[in-house]
């Protein structure tokens, strides 16, 4: 149980005062430091009953949000000086940390309590004598997740949301695992999350942990991992490794709000994300299964960074150019875009929105492909607008895996034998960039050459390509005769076999560029990629095991993506069965998920003939489809 603290107010400027740590109750007697920002005269709070802006989050209330950044800021803004940027336009605004972090009382476990404390704050703020009975929300990432959680419980007073980069669509399938997998940037964040939550001998003993040396030591169980001295950090992680098969666990309100799109408030939303972020599917699929309802207006964001950084201009070792940044370019600023959404729907105001279009979508790729002053590929691209998502006029096209190691839409031939590979658990394929956040110190997100290097944890042959790996297989196209935008949904459709009684395939996307004069050997650059852990290859929810030698389908979903690939390049697709550490490795045993102590070398093999017709589904935008999005002013 952590002391209270008392309540006091705090003049921020004249007209912006705070009151700290108001402790709010739960419905289970826990309380739940808030602070409340309101306008003041003379640094005293004014009367009246204005409409609420809430953020619940478990990053620190009082402390910086890294992704409070505009064009032209050294640092980002201080959660204050957010807060009275809205309070000076005439809100009040509540930051709440989340329960068991920072001055909240209770136990934190990681989702689990958000729709509950959610409902139970908007409850009580509606009946503050300082709010008109309305309220929007915001935040990022788990600021976002904490927004689906508690709108799927329909509280009392919620008027508008705008979800950046999180909101569980399905926990199982986005965010926790995908295709059956383990993310582990849920190890990452929790080693990381409770070193900064932990004080004293524990914080100590956490930092003394080798977490690269635990990576290498998996899987993790109770009192044998990193989090031994943060028993709930590591209780929590443990349970969410194991939890393998998609039961009413995974249904949980927080971490599956598809479940409950038929009954979410009709209330406009606002859902943002991005092609190198870790959401692409939650903040998609929410999209479309909000979408259809007059009452519920949505807006659509979709840029080329990493998980936050609406205001960078690259992700990873790529660069997409003076457009890229959501400032100036989507919006004058990411602070006013929000107030005017705000004074839109909680204040009935008319705000001029210009076009107000429903998608904003920034398309990779059209640079020039030189290496720039900071030393990234230009890839380049440019921002659209749209009706919908995915892009009207959209055509699937079929590629076709051949054996001779040639990706193209003529069917394969008849008599093709299979390509077959050793995937050893004990020396997996290392994760070179991907829609990946909260993976430091092991793991980094973004556009890459697909090579080994020092900076990519567990290469072992440095400089080498990925593709020239045995347990890696490079299917490409002939180079393209003109530019092809890739814009929406992809799926890989493979026939498959195996000895081993359960395996992973994983399928990566690449763009590849020809020779050229800053980089000779080509560069081979990461577009999505998606994994399926075959155990799941007919149901989520009854894992079985594979019958050794039988050919079988299996269906990986990459991210969706928006790409343009240029006149000259070929499109790549890479079929190993581990991508690590973006995701556990499978021992090949079919040991309960999380468990697996022992491995074995699974020999894979994938088909590639006319009965097996093995392929890529590629989403394929016209010239016309693509219409340029309207810059704002810098």
């Amino acid at each position: 149980m952590k002391t209270l603290k008392a309540t006091r107010f705090e003049a921020i400027t004249d007209d912006v005062i705070v009151e700290r740590d108001v402790m709010v109750r739960m419905r289970d007697g826990v309380q739940l430091a808030t602070d409340i920002y309101r306008p003041a005269v003379a640094g005293v709070a004014i009367a009246g009953r204005l409409p609420v802006i809430m953020e619940r989050t478990p990053y620190g209330k009082a402390e910086r949000s890294r992704s409070e950044i505009e064009i032209g800021m050294a640092a980002p803004l201080k959660r204050e000086e957010v807060a009275t940027f809205f309070v000076r336009a005439g809100y009040v605004v509540i930051y709440q940390d989340c329960r068991g972090r920072y001055n909240s009382e209770g136990q934190f476990s990681k989702y689990i309590s958000e729709a509950e404390d959610g409902y139970d704050t908007a409850s009580w703020l509606i009946e503050q004598p300082w709010s008109n009975g309305t309220f929007g929300t915001m935040g990022l990432s788990y600021a976002a997740h904490t927004q689906a959680a508690l709108a799927c419980l329909n509280p009392p007073g919620l008027a508008c949301m705008v979800m950046d980069s999180g909101g569980f669509s399905n926990a199982f399938q986005c965010g926790i695992r995908q295709g059956g997998a383990f993310e582990l940037k849920q190890a990452t964040w929790a080693y990381n999350n409770a070193r900064e939550a932990s004080k004293g001998i524990t914080r100590a003993a956490i930092e003394a942990e080798n977490i690269q040396a635990w990576f290498k030591a998996m899987p993790w169980s109770e009192g044998v991992s990193p989090l031994r001295a943060a028993p709930d950090y590591e209780s929590y992680l443990l349970d969410q490794w194991r939890s393998g098969s998609f039961d009413d666990s995974w249904r949980r309100v927080g971490l599956y709000m598809e479940g409950y799109y038929d009954t979410f408030p009709q209330v406009p939303i606002v859902l943002m994300s991005s092609w190198y972020d870790a959401y692409v599917k939650s903040t998609l699929d929410n999209y479309r299964g909000l979408s259809g309802h007059p009452d519920r207006p949505l807006r659509l964001i979709m840029g080329p960074w990493l998980h936050g950084n609406r205001n960078t201009t690259f992700a990873g070792d790529v660069s997409f150019g003076a457009e890229a940044p959501l400032g100036g370019n989507v919006m004058e600023t990411w602070l006013g875009f929000r107030r005017s959404w705000f004074d839109r729907f909680l204040k009935d105001a008319q705000v001029d929105t210009g076009d107000d279009p429903v998608v904003r979508a920034f398309v990779m790729g059209g640079g020039s492909g030189r290496r720039n002053g900071d030393g990234r590929l230009d890839h380049g691209g440019h921002w659209i607008s749209a009706s919908d998502w995915p892009l009207p006029g959209t055509v699937i096209r079929r590629f076709h895996l051949h054996g001779n190691r040639q990706l193209s839409e003529v069917s394969p031939a008849g008599d093709v034998p299979p390509l077959t590979y050793d995937y050893d658990p004990k020396h997996p394929v290392p994760s070179i960039g991907g829609s990946l956040t909260s993976g430091q110190p092991i793991f980094e997100g973004g556009g890459f050459d697909q090579r080994e290097a020092d900076q990519f944890f567990g290469s072992d042959n440095p400089g080498l390509p990925l593709s020239a790996r045995a347990d890696v297989l490079s299917f490409e196209t002939e180079p393209l005769l003109e530019d092809m935008v890739v814009a929406g949904p992809i799926s890989v459709e493979l026939f498959v076999s195996s000895d081993a009684l359960d395996t992973d395939f994983t399928a990566k996307l690449v763009d590849v560029y020809p020779p050229s004069e800053d980089y000779p050997a080509g560069y081979a650059l990461n577009i999505t990629d998606g994994i399926i852990r075959c155990r799941y290859r007919n149901s989520w929810s009854k894992p079985e095991p594979i019958t050794p030698g039988e050919v079988f389908r299996v269906v990986i979903e990459p991210f969706a993506t928006a790409n343009r690939f240029a006149r000259g390049h070929r499109i790549r697709v890479d079929i190993a069965s581990s991508n690590f550490p973006k995701y556990d490795v499978n021992p090949n045993t079919f040991a309960p998920e999380g468990y697996g102590r022992t491995a074995k070398v699974a020999r894979n093999s994938v088909f590639c003939d006319a009965a097996h017709p093995s392929a890529i589904l590629l989403p394929i935008v016209g010239q016309d489809s693509l219409t340029p999005l309207k810059p704002q002013a810098k």
